[in-house]
This record gives C-alpha cells, structure tokens and sequence, in this order.
C-alpha cells in the first residue's frame, strides 16, 4: 500500500479532536466492549493522560465501566483506590496519596493530571453507593519488597495466626540480603541457583488459605488485596530472575502477570465488571500486530483479547508528531524535559501530519485494510535517547494493533508532582 492511499483514507476518514465532546463517536463505537485498553505512546506525554483521562470519564458515566487498571504497582495504586473510595483507612488527601508513588519513575503517577483525576474519581464516587464505585488498580509487579511489607502488615493487622505471619516473614528474610534491588537478587539466584522462589510460593498458598468473615465492601477487598499482593511476590520474583538469562521471557512474565492481574480484578468485581486500562501502546496494543511476536513476545493486548474474544475488547493506540516529554538517559537518572523530533518519514505519525496536521481521532472501521501496511511507530519509554530515532520505532500494522488511533500534531511533558521529584529537571 503507498503512502499516498493511506494519507488520503486518513485524510477523508479521520475526526477533529477539539474538546471532549468530539470523542462521543470513539464512545458509540466502543459500544458494549467489556475492556477498553488505552494506550500512550510515551510515559511523560501530558496529552496522552488528559485524553485518556477524558474518555475514561465518558465511560464510567456513559457505560458503567467499574474500574480503572494501570500500569502502577499493586500497593501505591491501592491508596488511591482507598482515597477515591473513601475507605475509613484512607490517607487525608490526594496530595499525601501522590506521595506513596516514591519509586523512581515518580513522575510516572505523581503528575499534576493524575493528581487531578483522583480528584474527580473521588467526588464522583460520592454520588454512588460502595458497591458501585469506581476503583483504581495497579496491574505491574515491580513492588515486590512492597508488596511483601504489605502482607506483614496485613497479617498482623487482623490478627492472622502466628504461623501465617511466621511464612511472609521467613519470605521476606529471604530478600533481605539483596537491599531491595531486583537485579541484584535476579544475578544471584540465576548464577548460583539461590531463589526465594519456594518462599513466595508458600507465602501465595497461605494467604489463598485464610478464610476471613467479609463484613463490608472495604474488608472484601482488604483481603482481596492481600492476595494480589502474594500474586505479586511470586511473579516479580520470577521475573527478575528470568531477566539475567535475556530473551522474551522476562517481558512475558511481567505481560502475563498483568493479565492475570486484570482476570482477577474483573472476577473480584463480578460477572457484568467492565475495566478500563491505561498502559503504554506497547503493552496494549496487539503483539501480533508488530514485530515483537518474531522475538517470541506476547503483551496484555493479545492476551485478554484471546481470553475475551475480540468483541469484548477495544483498543485505542495513541500517537504524536512532535513536542517535549518527561523521560530519563538511563534507569534511575536524572529526569528531564527533553524534546521529541518530529516523526520519521513514512511513520504512522508522519502520514497523519501529512494527512491533517492537527490532532484527529480514527476509528478502525471494516474497511481498514488500508491500514494493515506494516510502517514504523514511535514507541518512547522512561529512558529515551532521541539521537537515536530510529530504534525508537516498533514495525505495526495498525488497524490489527488497535481498533482505533488518537493523534496529537503537538505534545507536552507531563508536569510532575514537585514533591516527588527528587532530580532536576533540565531542559535538553
């Protein structure tokens, strides 16, 4: 397909993207889709949360949709979800909330839009009953020390018996010698065979053991909690040590955890659950749609529309031509502002600037097939190194990937909570 077809379907196809209001067709086409998935291209792109931030409003009011999934940690996200569900053992407020996202990336969460998201996810659950409001969840693994904290904590909290405490404490000792760093623990379990793994396994069967008497929503899920944060242990200690030996193993760990996650989540909240997920186009659009499933790698957009059914899932990608973002040179570095090139030549981004220059919204409809030209699209993460553009783009086929594209001429860097942000923030 030459890049002229495609530009002149976008061209005539695409929709204006001025307000809110201009995504109620994304809406209507999202119709009665039990999961919505939707993606950003970067983890510092301002417009990327807003958007998404707009659209999930318009679910929850529109569709019922009972809670929103992320790409966060289990124990961090679950503060919010207490705040927003005004729990009794709820921190005071969205500022002291943002505070518990204190691993680097903090920006990631901790950001003005998120911050004002939590705002409105907790006035709006005001107007509803407990059992009907809207939660916020963490689907990732990266909290495993944290995780293991909160276990402890929870056991002793409700005066679980002595030899329950006793095995999440014998599990955590375990990783007390590698100071919370999981590539320390991951090179010393790979190369001299001394894993945990036994450790969290016991500890998952005995928290999945404890039987509780459920008196309210907030205990329920207190519980229920408590065995995500068991899941968690025991896949993030997996993937860490599965992340030495290179190869897709440690990323398919870590995207089927999170589907997994997601399964438990829409279980927990019953038969008509209905759950928005926020996670990077890489996560949540289709692996098979790109060149990842070449590498032998899966991702959560493949997997929950194989456990689903295609027509119970909606994917939105998202996708920019030019502008600033909040990224780092190196794990754990100094974060910075740093400016994004406009798209290479012949990118998706590219032909949308080519088609419209300005920010459109395109829904995949049957006759897309015009879309199914395999071109390269930007993929930037929390280290991004621009000089090096080219290897910042993934080879897809679009209207496979997603079921629909948001595009941005423009973009932002996200503004970061400045009490979490421990680095400067340089221009580069």
């Amino acid at each position: 397909m030459n890049s002229q077809e495609i530009i002149d379907h976008i061209r005539h196809n695409a929709l204006p993207l001025r307000s809110s209001a201009d995504l109620q067709p994304l809406v209507d086409a999202i119709g009665h889709a039990k999961f919505v998935l939707l993606g950003e291209a970067s983890h510092g792109t301002s417009e990327f949360y807003t958007w998404r931030i707009e659209l999930s409003k318009l679910l929850i009011a529109q569709k019922g949709f009972n809670f929103v999934a992320v790409e966060g940690d289990w124990p961090s996200c679950y503060h919010v979800n207490r705040y927003v569900k005004q729990y009794k053992d709820a921190l005071p407020n969205a500022q002291e909330v943002m505070k518990q996202f204190n691993r680097w990336p903090t920006w990631m969460w901790a950001n003005q839009e998120v911050l004002q998201w939590v705002e409105w996810l907790r006035m709006d659950n005001q107007q509803k009953d407990q059992e009907n409001k809207v939660g916020f969840y963490g689907l990732d693994m990266y909290s495993l020390w944290e995780s293991m904290e909160e276990i402890i904590r929870h056991l002793k909290n409700t005066y679980a018996p002595e030899d329950q405490i006793a095995l999440a404490e014998k599990a955590f000792t375990c990783f007390e010698p590698y100071s919370e760093d999981g590539q320390h623990y991951g090179f010393n379990a790979w190369s001299e065979d001394a894993h945990c793994a036994d450790e969290v396994v016991e500890l998952l069967k005995g928290v999945q053991r404890q039987h509780h008497t459920r008196v309210n929503e907030a205990e329920a899920e207190s519980v229920f909690s408590n065995e995500m944060n068991a899941l968690v242990a025991v896949n993030a200690e997996r993937y860490y040590r599965s992340m030495i030996g290179g190869g897709p193993d440690s990323w398919n760990i870590r995207d089927r955890h999170m589907t997994e996650a997601l399964q438990k989540l829409t279980d927990f909240h019953g038969e008509d659950a209905k759950a928005i997920v926020w996670e990077h186009n890489t996560h949540i659009g289709d692996a098979r749609a790109t060149d990842m499933i070449e590498d032998g790698m899966v991702n959560v957009g493949q997997l929950v529309r194989e456990l689903y059914g295609e027509e119970q899932v909606f994917a939105v990608g998202f996708g920019s031509f030019e502008g600033t973002v909040i990224a780092a040179n190196a794990w754990a570095a100094p974060t910075q502002i740093m400016k994004v090139p406009q798209a290479a030549r012949n990118s998706w981004e590219h032909l949308f600037h080519e088609a419209n220059a300005s920010d459109q919204l395109l829904i995949f409809e049957a006759d897309t097939d015009v879309l199914m030209s395999n071109r390269g699209h930007r993929a930037i993460g929390v280290v991004y190194h621009a000089n090096n553009e080219r290897g910042n783009y993934v080879p897809t086929m679009l209207s496979a990937r997603y079921d629909a594209f948001i595009y941005f001429e423009q973009t932002h860097a996200l503004r970061p909570l400045p009490y979490n942000v421990l680095e400067p923030i340089p221009i580069a």
